[in-house]
């Protein structure tokens, strides 16, 4: 997340600093009273500055405990990379691990990215716990974003495949470290090895013994550079400033900088080299501002940096964003004469591109590199992607090409994902060509991307042929799969991916399970969903947070509006997204109060609520009939909760007004809103002047509509229903003449519903299911009972054979007497069909629940949950 301030939140540039230097001073130093800042900060408008919030965040861990900074954490409007990773550490630092990996799964959910410092976190928290699952899909990670050749996380990795006793995976990982220089550090194991057999042989080491050997063992984990570090000390070797730099350098990547601070004061002498690897060391433990605080006292000292000094703070600076900061190091930079070095720029590009709006910075200084290798390449492409110019990364990588740079797997994966988001079809294909000419799709990583890239251009036959051709498939091949399977509305197909993970002996993880219950929640069986619901428990996935979101969400859109409070109620700390689960289950299925009070619930909780949580309130007021509220709710949203209303808020407003008859209201929203309007607004207007029989009206928002969507039929049924409502059936009758010459077909209706683990499908006026005789017969029993009931329905023989009523009395002589009778349609249900199930609960001691285009009915002793509201 790139933190903007604005102008006018900021009283002066003084008290800016002056907060800066305070919070930055009782931070590194841990003065509890630092805490007194907080305050000022708020009242100066600056909770929203990560800078300052990520500081006390610190504070809070270091001086009060895990639990203070949680609330912090919490109650702050914006979060960024370092905020997760610093409570994740925390968490892990006083054995909470599980709260660790949560932490992580939530942040992920949030849509941010882990740097090598979060992952780095989590493996270590797997590590603890011997979760080997949560510890492989984390390595996929790993390798997904390019840090596959990252030291800290080769040697978490090593040190989590080593405590799970999986020797030869970590060995694995040992191999392919340093871009898979196997001799080099097969070498360094047998330093080890030879160092043995020089004791036993009577040759006594050396200080470049040591060297050779400390560096061994920063990838071999903390236990070995202990150890040999205990031997340096028993053979009283003299600790030169060569010897304390390899010492400090060990007990960084191993994750022990109160180690390596001690170590680097036991003597006086100090170099560039020892003072860049403890400047890398405070960046790789998330100590951000001491790794800044190292570096003014290496230049107060009088020692010049070098270029590996310059990306390490360059590294810290991106990490917590502090643009200022990076800028006055690039003059730095520029002064020492660094500029062209690649590591440098590198460090650089990656800076101004997550620190700042203005990509122009990253260009320059990519262009003022010598020779830019494959990591500044990617850096420039995956920065113009973050950035939404998916377009500019395409070229950037076509120029990349130009200059005989080979890609690598992250470059690949990154480019193919700018590829889907804009949705070129030829571009992936180009793309796709380029990696079999390169045989670069036999990494897991890239034939990943392919897949999800294939998928979400809605390339399903492509997506599996790229899935069967891979020779490795993991859980993130078939979650992208099911989700992106999932997104097109083939819920069935996307389930059945399961049996192909099983066949594959792949494991469910949380996110993989989360996509299958959301498709779960499309398809007409609870069958399914109570199976995942099942194994969720069984596993131990129920904790994941995804998983609980989309068992509410699963419960919620089936209509077991109870099920789903309880699961949520399970939830120990719900997310935003747990609360909008709830919120819509409940607004859907009637329940608008209670939707409304769970709104009102989640702030009391200090969950703010996102753009997704403002569109649910406005749609439960619309479904509830409560139009000043859900103005206020919509004034709201900006002035309380600093949400710009976007276009589907729009929509629903105009929903809401139209509803209620004031449709002059609603076509004022639609001329003043700050968005083009699109076919979607106009049709929700268009069905409002249906309802309430405004002809003008509704031709003008028909005419409108039809010039942006010419085939849509849904323009041309309500134009000509409303026509037929307002006696005027020669023009409801030559609307739809046009709406045949122009070839345009109105979807057919049809409904869905399980009987004994069966799904059965009705299409209005069909007649090919095996009891369609019964069921006709049915209706007519139905109809004839109204009459002599003496209950009111006025029956249209033309509407007689609709796909729900066809489903309600099917369902009506194959269940049992009182089990309730549960319905999906693909369309809105007509009033007709609406008034006849709500006859048929007056019969029949039957709750018959239909889940239509629009919302959920629960139809039972004559009342609907909509209360006519749809």
């Amino acid at each position: 997340m790139i933190w903007r301030t604005t102008v006018s939140k900021i009283p002066s540039k003084i008290e800016y600093s002056l907060l800066k230097d305070i919070v930055s001073f009782c931070n590194s130093r841990s003065v509890r009273d630092g805490i007194c800042i907080h305050s000022p900060i708020i009242k100066m408008g600056f909770q929203e500055d990560m800078f300052l919030s990520n500081n006390l965040l610190s504070l809070y861990g270091k001086c009060f405990g895990v639990a203070e900074a949680r609330q912090l954490f919490d109650e702050m409007p914006c979060r960024d990379v370092a905020s997760w990773t610093m409570l994740m550490s925390a968490y892990g630092k006083i054995g909470n691990h599980e709260e660790a990996l949560e932490l992580f799964d939530s942040m992920l959910i949030s849509g941010e990215c882990p740097n090598e410092f979060t992952l780095s976190t989590a493996v270590r928290s797997c590590s603890a716990l011997r979760e080997f699952n949560h510890g492989t899909r984390f390595q996929a990670l790993v390798t997904k974003s390019g840090f596959d050749s990252n030291p800290v996380l080769g040697s978490a990795l090593i040190d989590f495949y080593s405590k799970c006793g999986c020797t030869q995976e970590a060995y694995r990982v040992f191999e392919y470290m340093n871009n898979g220089d196997i001799v080099s550090w097969t070498m360094m194991v047998q330093a080890l090895q030879l160092y043995h057999r020089m004791i036993q042989t009577g040759v006594a080491p050396n200080e470049f013994t040591f060297v050779k050997l400390l560096a061994a063992s920063s990838f071999l984990g903390l236990n070995y550079g202990k150890l040999v570090h205990a031997h340096l000390m028993m053979w009283r070797i003299e600790l030169n400033l060569v010897l304390k730099t390899a010492l400090v350098d060990m007990y960084c990547k191993c994750q022990s900088i109160e180690d390596a601070v001690k170590v680097s004061k036991l003597t006086l002498e100090y170099d560039v080299f020892l003072w860049t690897a403890i400047i890398s060391g405070f960046t790789q433990s998330l100590k951000f501002r001491e790794a800044i605080t190292a570096f003014h006292e290496m230049e107060t000292s009088g020692v010049v940096p070098n270029n590996f000094t310059y990306s390490g703070i360059l590294n810290a600076c991106s990490s917590i964003l502090a643009l200022d900061l990076g800028k006055q190091i690039h003059s730095r930079v520029v002064m020492a004469g660094l500029e062209n070095d690649v590591s440098v720029g590198n460090s650089l590009v990656d800076m101004y591109m997550k620190c700042s709006n203005m990509i122009e910075d990253a260009v320059r200084a990519f262009r003022g590199i010598a020779s830019p290798n494959v990591i500044s390449w990617t850096s420039l492409i995956a920065g113009f992607s973050e950035h939404g110019l998916e377009e500019e990364s395409i070229k950037v990588f076509g120029a990349m090409q130009g200059v005989g740079v080979r890609p690598n797997s992250f470059t690949l994966s990154t480019i193919l994902g700018a590829c889907g988001t804009i949705k070129s079809l030829t571009q992936t294909r180009k793309l796709h060509g380029y990696i079999i000419k390169n045989n670069a799709d036999n990494d897991v990583v890239v034939g990943n991307a392919l897949v999800d890239a294939y998928a979400g251009l809605g390339m399903v036959d492509d997506a599996w042929h790229v899935t069967s051709m891979m020779k490795h498939r993991d859980v993130i091949t078939y979650t992208s799969l099911a989700t992106r399977i999932n997104q097109t509305g083939n819920h069935e197909m996307a389930l059945n991916i399961i049996t192909h993970m099983n066949k594959d002996d792949v494991r469910m993880d949380g996110f993989s399970l989360a996509s299958f219950l959301s498709a779960a929640a499309g398809i007409p069986t609870m069958e399914t969903g109570k199976q995942l619901h099942c194994y969720s428990v069984k596993s131990g996935l129920g904790s994941w947070i995804s998983v609980s979101n989309g068992l509410v969400d699963l419960y919620g859109k089936c209509g077991c509006i109870h099920d789903a409070h309880r699961t949520f109620l399970e939830i120990s700390e719900p997310d935003a997204v747990s609360w909008n689960g709830l919120i819509f289950g409940l607004a859907s299925n009637g329940h608008v109060s209670s939707a409304l009070s769970a709104f009102e619930d989640m702030r009391l909780a200090g969950v703010e609520p996102d753009q997704i949580t403002c569109l649910l309130v406005l749609y439960a007021c619309s479904h509830g009939g409560l139009v000043d509220m859900g103005l206020d709710y919509f004034q709201s949203m900006r002035e309380k909760h600093g949400i710009r209303p976007q276009l589907d808020h729009y929509v629903c407003l105009v929903d809401l007004l139209g509803r209620a008859g004031r449709l002059e209201e609603a076509m004022n929203v639609i001329e003043t809103m700050p968005f083009k309007p699109d076919a979607l607004i106009y049709k929700t207007l268009l069905g409002a002047c249906k309802l309430h029989g405004n002809i003008p009206l509704g031709e003008h928002m028909a005419r409108q509509g039809l010039e942006l969507d010419p085939s849509d039929p849904a323009f041309y049924v309500l134009l000509a229903n409303l026509y037929d409502d307002s006696g005027r059936s020669e023009l409801g009758e030559k609307t739809r003449r046009m709406m045949r010459e122009r070839g345009v077909r109105k979807n057919p209706g049809q409904s869905w519903m399980e009987e004994r683990n069966m799904v059965h499908l009705f299409t209005a006026g069909d007649t090919s299911h095996p009891q369609i005789g019964k069921i006709h017969e049915k209706i007519e029993s139905l109809i004839a009972q109204f009459r002599n009931q003496g209950i009111w329905y006025q029956e249209n023989r033309a509407l007689a054979h609709h796909s729900e009523k066809l489903a309600v009395a099917f369902g009506l002589i194959s269940t049992p007497p009182k089990a309730p009778i549960r319905i999906i349609k693909n369309i809105r249900i007509c009033r007709d069909c609406h008034d006849f199930i709500m006859n048929v609960t007056r019969l029949n001691d039957r709750e018959i629940i239909v889940r239509d285009g629009n919302r959920f009915h629960s139809f039972k002793k004559g009342e609907c949950s909509c209360r006519g509201y749809w």
